[in-house]
C-alpha cells in the first residue's frame, strides 16, 4: 500500500472515530428527507391554486430537490470539522509530526470530505426525489420518475453541487483554522451575499449572475431559469472556485505554522 493510500486510510479512521460525523450525517438526512416531505405535501396542496402559466412550469423534480438548502449547511459543517477539529484539539501538530509532508496529509483529508460528501450527498438526492415524488402522486399531481427529460441530470447535478460545497468548506476550514470563522464564511458564500443581491444598486445586479451558488445550483431544476440558462456553465464555474481556495489553502498550509 503506497504512502498516500495509508494516510488517506488514517485520515478516515480520525473522521469515522468522531461522534460529530455521525450526528452530522444523522442531521444531514432527517433534516433533509423532512424537508422534502414538508416542502412536497405543500406544493401538491397549492397545485389546484398555481396558475395555468405557473403549472406549465411546475418542475416536480426541483420540488422535491429543495433539500440541497440546507443540505448544503450540513455537509459545509462536515467539510469544516475535516479540518477544524484537529486544530480545535491540538492532534494537527501530531499528525503532521506523523506525516511531515503537509501537502499528502491535506490531500487525503480532502479525499476523504469528497468521498463523505459524494456518497451522502448523493444518496440525499435520491432519496429526497423518490419521497417527494411518492408525496406528490399520493395527492394526485404531476409527478416525475428518472427517466424523465432531465430528471436524472438534475439529481445526480445536485449531488456534484453538494460535493463543491463541502470541499469549499474545507478549503475555508484551512485558512480560518476555527469551525465558527469557517462557517461563518461559508453562510455568507451560501446564504448572505445571494440574499441581499436584491438590495444592491440596479447596476450590480448583473454581477449577482456570476455568484457561483446562485447559478451553479439551477443544475437541481429540469425547468431552466432564463436568468441562468447555462446551470452546467455556473457548476463547472464553482467548481472553478472550489479548486482555487483549496489551491490557496496547500498553500497556506504548506508555509504556515500550526
Amino acid at each position: 500500500m503506497s504512502a498516500f493510500a495509508n494516510t488517506v486510510r488514517t485520515e478516515w479512521i480520525k473522521l469515522r472515530s468522531l461522534r460529530s460525523t455521525w450526528f452530522t450525517l444523522t442531521c444531514l438526512f432527517a433534516v433533509g428527507l423532512g424537508i422534502t416531505a414538508l416542502t412536497s405535501n405543500a406544493a401538491g396542496k397549492g397545485y389546484a391554486s398555481l396558475t395555468l402559466a405557473d403549472q406549465q412550469a411546475w418542475d416536480p423534480a426541483g420540488r422535491s430537490l429543495m433539500s440541497y438548502v440546507v443540505a448544503q449547511l450540513v455537509l459545509g459543517v462536515l467539510g469544516i470539522l475535516v479540518v477544524t477539529s484537529e486544530f480545535a484539539t491540538g492532534l494537527m501538530q501530531t499528525s503532521l509530526i506523523a506525516t511531515p509532508r503537509r501537502h499528502r496529509t491535506l490531500a487525503a483529508k480532502v479525499v476523504v470530505a469528497a468521498a463523505v460528501a459524494v456518497v451522502a450527498g448523493q444518496a440525499l438526492m435520491f432519496a429526497a426525489f423518490f419521497l417527494g415524488q411518492g408525496v406528490l402522486a399520493l395527492q394526485d399531481v404531476p409527478h416525475a420518475s428518472l427517466g424523465d427529460p432531465g430528471v436524472l441530470s438534475a439529481v445526480t447535478g445536485g449531488g456534484v453541487y453538494l460535493t463543491a460545497i463541502a470541499l469549499l468548506a474545507v478549503g475555508l476550514g484551512v485558512l480560518a483554522r476555527a469551525t465558527a470563522g469557517a462557517l461563518a464564511t461559508l453562510v455568507g458564500i451560501v446564504f448572505l451575499v445571494p440574499g441581499l443581491a436584491g438590495a444592491f444598486p440596479g447596476w450590480l445586479q448583473g454581477l449577482f449572475r456570476f455568484w457561483p451558488t446562485l447559478g451553479a445550483a439551477e443544475v437541481l431544476k429540469t425547468v431552466p431559469d432564463p436568468e441562468f440558462p447555462h446551470p452546467w456553465l455556473n457548476l463547472g464555474g464553482l467548481c472553478l472556485g472550489v479548486a482555487a481556495v483549496l489551491a490557496v489553502a496547500f498553500a497556506v498550509f504548506r508555509r504556515r505554522d500550526v
